[in-house]
């Protein structure tokens, strides 16, 4: 009888060991993919350039900030890159007046040429709002324009709502990350840190997301 009780004992702590020891080889697999998966989004990052001189659309859509992004598309306005121009997220208090001093864009073009969303609060939020705008608008091809870091991101929230629209990326470069320079650079570390976490996210729900309805009732979810 007492060896009865004893195999079983062994045979519980023999399945417990094989049970942790599976548990830790799952979760040292699932870190060092995380951490490749980290230093592969970071290099994708880093290669990413401003095109010089990007094929025209029919319209161009910025997502608010920071004002290198804005200055970038207002340019291409001008340049006649698209016809109109969207700016996503802008602050709900912002007045007009206070957009066209920090773009530096006259009445004319303001007037004629830019539209506001400023019911966006996320990236979630601004592929939302920029999905009815084109989609009203029945453009074909836009230029995306937003921090390169946090293309990405975007563009697999824009493409998720706009697949048949032709999202072309206009990475903004403020600093260089293609040296390796940032690895030594805290600020730079933490911001691809969590915009790597926020792509990853965004790519487990991508699957399961459906069109613009479905991504506004996430967004109010997450803002809950």
């Amino acid at each position: 009888m007492n060896s009865d009780r004893a195999d079983k004992r062994e045979f519980r702590l023999a399945r417990l060991g094989w049970l942790s020891r599976t548990i830790f080889a799952v979760s040292a697999v699932a870190g060092l993919a995380f951490v490749a998966g980290f230093g592969l989004f970071a290099d994708r990052i880093g290669r990413l350039e401003t095109p010089s001189d990007p094929p025209g659309a029919d319209a161009i859509i910025v997502l608010t900030g920071g004002q290198f992004r804005l200055d970038a598309a207002v340019e291409l306005l001008r340049s006649g890159k698209g016809q109109r121009l969207l700016i996503s997220g802008v602050n709900p208090v912002a007045r007009d007046s206070e957009l066209k001093a920090v773009m530096g864009a006259d009445d004319r073009l303001f007037s004629c040429c830019i539209d506001i969303d400023r019911a966006a609060i996320d990236t979630v939020g601004n592929a939302a709002e920029s999905a009815k705008w084109v989609n009203e608008h029945a453009y074909t091809s836009i230029i995306l324009v937003t921090n390169n870091y946090h293309m990405p991101r975007s563009l697999l929230e824009m493409r998720r709502l706009l697949k048949t629209t032709d999202v072309r990326p206009y990475p903004v470069v403020n600093s260089r990350l293609d040296d390796g320079s940032w690895l030594v650079k805290p600020d730079a570390v933490r911001v691809l840190f969590t915009e790597y976490t926020k792509f990853l996210t965004a790519l487990a729900r991508s699957p399961f997301a459906g069109g613009p309805e479905q991504a506004a009732q996430t967004r109010s979810a997450n803002a809950r």
